[in-house]
Parts: C-alpha cells; sequence; structure tokens
C-alpha cells in the first residue's frame, strides 16, 4: 500500500496517476462574491476520477467553507500550490495580474474573460501559450443550453433587477383595495426580452404589475404573452436569425420609430427595466435624456447593460444616479449579490462544459470537432482561434 507524504503534493499525486486530470479553482476577489464551484461539483468531479484543488477561502462568500471542499474530496490549498499543481484552473473572473503572471505556458484557463472588451488579456494569453476558454462566448445552441453561464446569470440579474425596482420605487407593485381606496398597480416597461428580460416579466407580475416588453425580435412575443406581459411591437425590425436568438443591429431608421415608441411608453411607466445587449457591442441606446425628464418623479429604472455603456443615456455603471426626482440604477452585475444560487447555476454550468472534455478515466481530451468546445476556445498554441474575437482584437 502507497503511501502520500504529510504534506499532500499535487505535483507528487499526478507522477502517481499520469491519467488524473487535476483541475483548480481560483478565488475571486470582493466585490464578486461567486465561485466557480461549489462543493457539490467537487464531489461530482472527484467521482469522475479528477483531482480538485481549492485555493483557500475560496468559496467563503458564497457560503461554501473550506472543510466543505474537504469533505467533497478537494484538497484546499495556497493560491501558488493550486496554479502550479493544476492542469486547468477555473474562476469566475479573468485572471488577476497576479494570476497572469504565475501561469506558465500549456496551462488551461477557464473562466468569464469578457474577451470583446479585452483585448489585451486575449492577446497575454495566447502569447504565453495558455489553452484559456471563455464561459461568455459558449454557443448559444439547443445542446450548449446546459452550459450557458449567460442565461443562468441572467435568470439571477431579471429577478434580482425587478426585486430592486420593488424596492426603490415609492409605491406598491400590485393593486390593492383598501378602506382609504383602490391602489393601483405599477407599470413596468422591460427593455429587452432575452432570458433577463423574461424572468423580470415573470417576477413583476408575480408581485402584480402590469408589464409592457419592447424587443426587436418578434419571436419573443409569444413567450412574452405567455407570462402575463404585453408585447409592443415597432414594425421594420431586423431579425437576424443565423445570430442564435441574440439581437443585432438595427438600421437608423428603424431606432428612430423604436426611440419615439419607447418614449411614449416609458414616460407613464413607473419602472424602466433595461436588458438590450449586443454580443461583442456597446449596449443599445434606447432611453434618451428627454424621456427620462419625461417620467414621474420616483419612477425607478435599472440599467442591466451598464458594464456596455448602458441602454439609458444617463446611466452610469456600477453607481446610481438621480435626474430630476427620476433614480437610475446601472447595475450588470446583480448576480454577485445572489452568491450561492449564482454560484450554484455557474457551477452546473462548468460541470456540464467539462463533462465534454473529460473521459471516464480522468483523462482532459480537447475535441476540435465538438462546435461547443471549438466555439468557446479563445486561445490555444500561442493563436487567438476564435474568429469573431480575433476579428475585434486583431481587426
Amino acid at each position: 500500500m502507497l503511501t502520500l507524504p504529510v504534506r499532500w503534493s499535487p505535483l507528487f499525486f499526478s507522477k502517481l496517476n499520469p491519467r488524473f486530470m487535476i483541475i483548480g479553482i481560483l478565488k475571486d476577489v470582493l466585490p464578486e462574491k461567486r465561485v466557480a464551484l461549489l462543493p457539490e461539483v467537487v464531489g461530482m468531479l472527484t467521482k469522475m476520477l479528477v483531482t480538485v484543488l481549492v485555493e483557500k477561502d475560496a468559496g467563503a462568500t458564497a457560503f461554501a467553507f473550506d472543510a466543505d471542499y474537504e469533505n467533497a474530496g478537494g484538497k484546499v490549498v495556497t493560491k501558488t500550490e493550486v496554479i502550479t499543481g493544476s492542469d486547468l484552473l477555473i474562476k469566475v473572473n479573468p485572471p488577476s495580474n497576479a494570476e497572469l503572471g504565475m501561469l506558465t505556458e500549456g496551462k488551461i484557463f477557464m473562466a468569464v474573460l469578457n474577451p470583446y472588451f479585452n483585448a489585451d488579456l486575449v492577446k497575454t494569453l495566447a502569447a504565453k501559450n495558455i489553452t484559456s476558454f471563455s464561459l461568455d462566448v459558449i454557443p448559444r445552441t439547443s445542446r450548449a443550453q446546459a452550459m450557458d453561464i449567460l442565461s443562468s446569470m441572467a435568470t439571477v440579474a431579471g429577478y434580482k433587477a425587478v426585486l430592486t425596482a420593488a424596492n426603490s420605487l415609492p409605491k406598491f407593485f400590485p393593486m390593492f383595495m383598501t378602506a382609504a381606496g383602490t391602489i393601483t398597480p405599477a407599470k413596468v416597461l422591460i427593455l429587452g426580452a432575452g432570458v433577463a428580460g423574461l424572468q423580470a416579466v415573470a417576477t413583476s407580475r408575480k408581485l402584480g404589475a402590469v408589464v409592457e416588453v419592447f424587443d426587436v425580435r418578434a419571436a419573443v412575443k409569444e413567450e412574452v404573452v405567455g407570462l402575463g406581459g404585453k408585447f409592443v411591437e415597432v414594425e421594420g425590425a431586423v431579425d437576424d436569425k443565423s445570430a442564435g436568438g441574440y439581437a443585432v443591429e438595427q438600421s437608423e431608421e428603424f431606432k428612430k420609430k423604436q426611440a419615439a415608441a419607447v418614449h411614449d411608453h416609458a414616460v407613464k411607466s413607473d419602472v424602466v427595466i433595461c436588458t438590450a445587449q449586443i454580443p461583442g457591442k456597446q449596449a443599445p441606446r434606447l432611453l434618451m435624456k428627454a424621456t427620462v425628464e419625461g417620467m414621474k418623479p420616483g419612477s425607478v429604472i435599472i440599467d442591466l447593460a451598464a458594464s456596455t455603456g448602458g441602454n439609458c443615456e444617463l446611466t452610469k455603471n456600477n453607481e446610481t444616479v438621480t435626474h430630476q426626482g427620476v433614480r437610475i440604477i446601472g447595475n450588470s452585475f446583480f448576480a454577485v449579490e445572489m452568491p450561492s444560487d449564482a454560484s450554484k447555476m455557474f457551477g452546473k454550468n462548468v460541470l456540464n462544459f467539462l463533462k465534454l472534455m473529460i473521459s471516464q478515466k480522468g483523462e482532459f481530451k480537447l475535441n476540435w470537432e465538438d462546435d461547443i468546445v471549438k466555439g468557446t476556445c479563445v486561445t490555444h498554441n500561442k493563436e487567438i482561434v476564435h474568429d469573431r474575437i480575433k476579428s475585434v482584437v486583431n481587426p
């Protein structure tokens, strides 16, 4: 019987068992509270013959503690030991400068890299010969739904956005019949009917609000109506089916029609929730200053597209501003405020993605014939291998 050294060494262990894949979980720093993998996922990976190293306190802000990871079969070690001892490193956010400096040739890094807006990071990863996977560019196909972290985090954001709006609004969401008279329900306008928008519709309706929704994709009308919202149509929208379910850039003529329609509905609303985004581009500007000034004092705007410029002209990322009595909350990171369930969803998505790469013997194999693996890889063999990202980083 073989006895391991008193000081457990992942490198020693990998030499004894060369078939085993070693995955490292890195700690994200505040204000990020999520962790890439919770102990329950670590337990599943160990059953797949994968060794998992966890940076000390990696899950503490998501209420997953070191003892939980060790009970699940993980090994809690220092950051340095995680990075040097792992084949594949996983994190929620991009690597810090210190972590990037510690990465050596041949490592595999997986995170939400936001590659369209982090050109220098992408170039550095390629130059260091790091194989990187950006979890926010997983193809939006039916087969990849179980791996789609954007949809999972958008679900959290749409839900939390409505609760934040309800908590900030100086009136009730539902209609009330009281001895003092009837309280009319709040009117909510939602810009964009993607996953976040649809979750916002569902949550707003559960709270008793009257909901209207704008989206350039006519295909989402049925879903909006099914959730109890009213779909506001603007003629002339371009709906590109090849865009994988995402919204696409619209003509100037349509934008003018849309702006007029949004203005008319927004000034009658108590809450506007902005969710419209276009991958790799600045968020479309849908709510102008004049519209905000036409809204009732006390109204609330929640802009989930704040990190890419915002749908509202007055949005400031990670800030709450008040303009003529209208509160504008710019927050693209509501998922951070629900770290337990957000981490659970994130980790399950990552696990489903890893299953495409890990064999039953615990071996890591990159199948470039798999459209999901290929479509999520950003850098490999010192090259940027994702065509669309390459065109943005090296135009």
